[in-house]
């Protein structure tokens, strides 16, 4: 049973892709799948530019306050970036910052009346740098749009500064521009669609010992702590690639996927019992089919005339009788009926409703072209009282069941249009023979073509 069920619906989508008519039709259906999403390409948002603000002090964690001067002061600071993600971790920028750096109490003259009021002031006219920038992780593996994405960067830049020093021995310099190495590391955090906030810490360390006016034995550094917000260019349907997450991305798609083949399987398990039960209700109809036809054909009197065609049932045993199983001394019943000629316009009328007769696809729906033709028929039958034999055949692609089932239901469509029409129901007959009648090779799709039809026997 199980393996009738399996192959029937492998095959069902194929049987009767034709129309159903006397002449040699063909119709093909092309489906197509659409690929799977799984490791499609992507489009994403690679460039971004950044704006921030924040806190210049000579402070860092690398000499704490300790420097040439003994007391950091805080000044403001600001500046942006351009930046290219090139990989989900690892991405170029180019950084530009500005502001003013400050201390106070010069540790050299700290025996000196005027060491209180000793300072300097550098002024970063300009700077830039380019930098590598790493994002360390994402902290939610659920979505394919991390919130949180801590990084490190390091890089190097060029800078412009100048520097002036209060009640010292001097007044400091005019500009020059030197070399320095900017590191450092930060969270962005993620606002909305292609924004981000940047909360960092940058320590920049100068290629020269004098950044802050005093020549010393090592090279003058400062910090900078900056919030800001970074916004990713391009469009707004593309994900940003600094905070794609490929493992979230990939659950998303394979739960995607377990719930289409989820409902394949269970649309394959509906379709199947709906085939398991037509088959049965098939079988049914058959058995009662094969004990009507039994019956009809038994002689129950022996006589040697079937039931069905026995006009003098229950005859005595050895009665000679005739060819409709009456005594041959007895008088057969007479029965009226008029003859009905059928003619060659009439012929005419049911040849071409057999030529526009098409159904849809796999269906007993009969389409709207077929009506004229069949209003025809129906015109006919009512005016003449004609009788109409309608048989239903299929070529043998398919099951069985599935055959039967559909040759029966497209008689019996036609059936039904013609006494919507006005025609007797009781003169119109509908049977269906599946792939049993054939009248041309099924091994060929000529054959199978001609095979599959409606025959209108008018008497």
């Amino acid at each position: 049973m199980s393996v009738l069920l399996l192959s029937a619906i492998t095959t069902s989508a194929s049987a009767q892709d034709s129309l159903m008519r006397i002449t040699t039709t063909s119709e093909t259906v092309v489906t197509t799948s659409p690929p799977s999403s799984r490791f499609a390409p992507k489009n994403f948002r690679t460039w971004s530019i950044g704006v921030h603000a924040g806190v210049l002090t000579p402070y860092t964690i690398f000499r704490g306050e300790t420097n040439d001067f003994n007391k950091p002061m805080e000044n403001w600071g600001y500046g942006g970036y351009i930046k290219k993600q090139i990989l989900p971790a690892f991405g170029i920028q180019a950084d530009f910052l500005a502001g003013y750096v400050e201390g106070k109490k010069a540790s050299g003259i700290s025996t000196l009346p005027n060491y209180e009021n000793s300072r300097f002031k550098s002024h970063i006219d300009w700077s830039a740098a380019l930098t590598l920038n790493y994002t360390v992780a994402s902290f939610n593996i659920n979505r394919i749009n991390s919130v949180f994405a801590p990084y490190v960067k390091a890089g190097a830049g060029y800078m412009s500064s100048n520097v002036t020093l209060e009640n010292m021995t001097s007044t400091g310099r005019g500009y020059e521009q030197n070399w320095f190495i900017p590191v450092g590391l930060g969270i962005k955090i993620g606002i909305a669609k292609g924004i981000n906030l940047d909360l960092g810490y940058d320590v920049n360390f100068m290629k020269t010992s004098d950044f802050d006016g005093v020549q010393s034995g090592s090279y003058d550094n400062f910090s900078y702590g900056k919030f800001g917000l970074e916004f990713a260019l391009g469009k707004k349907s593309s994900p940003q690639l600094s905070r794609y997450s490929a493992v979230a991305d990939l659950r998303e798609q394979a739960a995607a996927e377990s719930a289409e083949l989820r409902n394949k399987l269970l649309a394959a398990q509906i379709q199947a019992q709906s085939i398991s039960d037509q088959y049965n209700n098939d079988k049914m109809m058959y058995d009662n089919e094969k004990a009507q036809m039994m019956k009809d054909f038994a002689d129950d009197d022996n006589d040697g005339v079937a039931n069905k065609y026995d006009k003098c049932p229950n005859t005595p045993e050895k009665t000679v009788v005739d060819g409709s199983g009456c005594p041959l001394n007895a008088k057969a019943p007479v029965i009226n009926e008029t003859k009905i000629y059928v003619t060659e316009a009439d012929r005419k009328v049911v040849d071409e409703a057999i030529k526009n007769l098409e159904f849809d696809l796999n269906k007993a729906t009969i389409r709207e072209k077929s009506f004229e033709s069949l209003t025809k028929v129906a015109n006919l039958l009512v005016e003449k009282n004609f009788s109409l034999k309608l048989g239903g055949h299929t070529d043998n692609t398919g099951s069985m069941a599935l055959n039967m089932r559909l040759s029966k239901e497209r008689a019996e469509a036609v059936k039904a249009f013609l006494v919507s029409k006005g025609a007797n129901p009781s003169r119109i007959e509908a049977v269906g023979y599946g792939p049993n009648q054939p009248i041309a090779s099924n091994k060929t799709e000529e054959g199978r073509q001609k095979n599959r039809r409606v025959e209108f026997t008018l008497y």
